[in-house]
């Protein structure tokens, strides 16, 4: 993947979001969902600019971005496939799945593919444990799942586009 989504617009986009948010108590939380939304994600460029115009250190903002599951260091792909590998989905079959999911579209946990539709992450707890085990992508929950339901989910998200 290119870095081009680190372009001088989404710089300047951010700049407006830093300055609406500096004057108000506890900035960084906010101006951090503005950059994962901005840039699709806050790489170290990016931490570095909010580091500066907060005055907040930069390991603390790495930190932070790095702690939360919301943020991300690298883009993720137009469809993001996150498989529950929790305790209730494990138990339940959830590593066959993302064995799957990593099978049908060629990417492995923590990856994007080359053509940027698909990243594939494992979590470990959605708080969906009555419908272990249980994939989403993007918005879409699917519980219950079972391995052979696999396919025809991912193929409704390749078709799209």
């Amino acid at each position: 993947m290119t870095k081009s989504y680190l372009s001088e617009e989404n710089f300047a986009t951010l700049h407006k979001a830093i300055d609406a948010y500096k004057d108000t108590q506890g900035p960084l939380m906010p101006v951090l969902h503005e950059a994962q939304h901005i840039f699709g994600a806050i790489p170290i460029e990016v931490q570095k600019v909010i580091s500066e115009r907060l005055n907040v250190p930069l390991a603390e903002i790495y930190g932070v971005v790095t702690f939360y599951s919301q943020f991300t260091l690298e883009p993720t792909g137009e469809f993001l496939i996150s498989v529950c590998l929790g305790t209730a989905c494990y138990v339940r079959g959830s590593q066959q799945i993302i064995e799957k999911v990593t099978e049908l579209i060629g990417v492995d946990v923590g990856k994007t593919s080359t053509d940027g539709k698909f990243s594939l992450q494992a979590t470990r707890c959605i708080g969906a444990c009555g419908l272990a085990p249980v994939m989403t992508v993007n918005d879409d929950v699917y519980g219950r799942l079972t391995v052979a339901e696999v396919p025809g989910i991912v193929k409704k998200y390749q078709e799209t586009h």
